[in-house]
C-alpha cells in the first residue's frame, strides 16, 4: 500500500460486491470488465499491474476472474485487500445460486429458467465476444497490417492458443508458459538466467440443512481437487465437474447438472459459482458452503503466495516481456474459449441474431451497460420459447 492509492479499501470492495451483483458473461467478459473499470475510466490500476494479473491468474489453477479479482486487491493493499476483494467478488453470487437452489427443491425443475437461457446464452456470447475484441486491441494491438508486423510473434501466440482452445475445448497452461518464455528469450534475453532461482508459484421442504456428515467430507475433497487442478475455470471446469457429479459420484442427474450450468450462467459473478447450487442440492446450505470454500481457497492461495514475488520482479524487462508472451497467449485462448461456448449456445436463427444485436449494441452504444442487453435478451428467449 503505497500514499498516492488513488482508491481506499471500501471503495474497492464496493466496487467488487457490485461486480459479483451485476456482472454477467462469464470469465471473458468479467476480466474484461476489470480492465475497463479498474484500468480504462477510474485508473485504479495500471495496466501493466493489470496484465501482470491476468498472467499470474492464467498460470495458476482455479477460477480466473477471481483470481484476477483477488491478485488486483492484493496490488495496493496485499494480504487484506486480496481476501476482502475475493470475498466482495464470490458472496453475491453465492448467496443468488443458493436462493435459485431453493427454488429448484421447492419447485422441482427449471423449465423457465431453459427459456431464459435460450435469450441469455446467446446475448453472453456477444458479451463476451465484445469484452475478448477488447482485450486483443488493448494488449496485442489493432487488427491492421502495421500491427501485425510490428507484433506479429504475438499475433502467433494469440492465433495459435485461440486454435487450440478451439480444437481441443480446454486451455493448456504450458502453451502460456512457452509463449512467454519464447518471447522473453526473443525480446529480452536475461542476463541473470543462469543464475536465477524459482520465486513464484420453508427450510426442511427445500432442503436448507438436510445433509450427511460423509457427504460434506466427499464435498470437499472432489471440489478441493477441482480448484486446485483444474485450469481455465469457466471452460474447463465444466467436464471437471461432470465427470465428478454426474458420473463417478451421482449425486445429480445429467438433467439437474445442466440446470446447474444454466444457473451459473444466467447469474452474475463468476461462472464457477455453479459449484454451490451443486453443492445445495447434494447437502443443503452446508453443502453449498463446503463446495464454494473448497473450490475458492486453493484458488485464493494460488493467487497469494506468488503474488509478492510477482510484483518485485515485474520490473524486469525480461519478465516484461515473459507476461507479453503469456497474455498475448492468454486472450488468444479466451477467444477460443469464445468460439467454444459459442457453438454450442447459438442452435438456430433468432440465437444468432440475438449475439450479433448484442455485439453491435456494446459496440456503438457505450452508455448502454451489460446488464440491461441480459434483461432484454432474457425476455426475448421467454417470448420466444413460451409464447411463440
Amino acid at each position: 500500500m503505497t500514499e498516492r492509492t488513488p482508491y481506499t479499501l471500501r471503495q474497492l470492495i464496493f466496487y467488487f460486491l457490485k461486480l459479483g451483483s451485476t456482472g454477467f458473461g462469464g470469465p471473458v467478459a468479467l476480466v474484461g470488465y476489470m480492465h475497463k473499470d479498474l484500468v480504462e475510466n477510474r485508473k485504479w490500476i495500471s495496466d501493466e499491474e493489470y496484465k501482470q494479473g491476468l498472467a499470474l491468474a492464467q498460470l495458476a489453477p482455479g477460477p480466473l476472474a477471481a483470481q484476477l479479482g483477488i491478485y488486483l486487491g492484493f496490488v495496493h493493499y496485499g494480504i487484506l485487500g486480496a481476501t476482502l476483494a475475493g470475498i466482495a467478488f464470490v458472496i453475491p453470487s453465492f448467496f443468488m445460486v443458493v436462493l435459485l437452489g431453493m427454488a429448484y427443491r421447492l419447485y422441482g425443475g427449471l423449465a423457465w429458467m431453459q427459456a431464459v437461457f435460450y435469450g441469455v446464452g446467446a446475448a453472453v456470447i456477444g458479451i463476451i465476444a465484445n469484452s475478448s475484441y477488447k482485450l486483443t486491441i488493448k494488449s496485442i494491438g489493432k487488427f491492421n497490417l502495421q500491427s501485425f508486423r510490428q507484433n506479429w510473434l504475438l499475433w502467433l501466440f494469440f492465433i495459435v492458443a485461440a486454435a487450440i482452445t478451439f480444437f481441443t475445448q480446454q486451455e493448456q497452461v504450458l502453451l502460456f508458459v512457452a509463449a512467454g518464455l519464447l518471447y522473453m528469450f526473443v525480446k529480452a534475453p536475461p542476463q541473470w538466467l543462469h543464475k536465477s532461482r524459482a520465486n513464484s508459484f420453508v427450510l426442511l421442504q427445500i432442503g436448507f440443512w438436510n445433509y450427511e456428515t460423509s457427504a460434506l467430507v466427499k464435498i470437499a475433497i472432489f471440489f478441493t481437487e477441482a480448484g486446485a487442478f483444474v485450469f481455465g475455470s469457466g471452460l474447463a471446469i465444466v467436464p471437471f465437474l461432470h465427470a465428478g457429479v454426474v458420473t463417478e459420484n451421482h449425486w445429480l442427474t445429467e438433467q439437474q447438472f445442466l440446470d446447474a450450468v444454466a444457473v451459473a450462467m444466467i447469474t452474475p459473478g463468476p461462472v464457477v459459482i455453479t459449484v454451490g447450487f451443486i453443492g445445495y442440492l447434494i447437502a443443503g446450505f452446508p453443502g453449498a458452503v463446503v463446495a464454494a470454500l473448497s473450490t475458492f481457497l486453493p484458488c485464493y492461495l494460488f493467487t497469494v503466495i506468488p503474488a509478492p514475488y510477482f510484483k518485485k520482479i515485474s520490473g524486469n524487462q525480461s519478465v516484461k516481456a515473459f507476461v507479453e508472451g503469456i497474455t498475448a497467449a492468454v486472450i488468444g485462448a479466451l477467444t477460443g474459449a469464445v468460439i467454444v461456448i459459442a457453438t454450442k449456445s447459438i442452435s438456430d436463427i433468432p440465437t444468432a441474431l440475438i449475439a450479433v444485436a448484442a455485439i453491435l449494441i456494446l459496440l456503438y452504444f457505450r452508455k448502454i451497460q451489460e446488464p440491461y442487453v441480459i434483461a432484454v435478451a432474457a425476455v426475448l428467449g421467454i417470448f420466444i420459447k413460451l409464447i411463440l
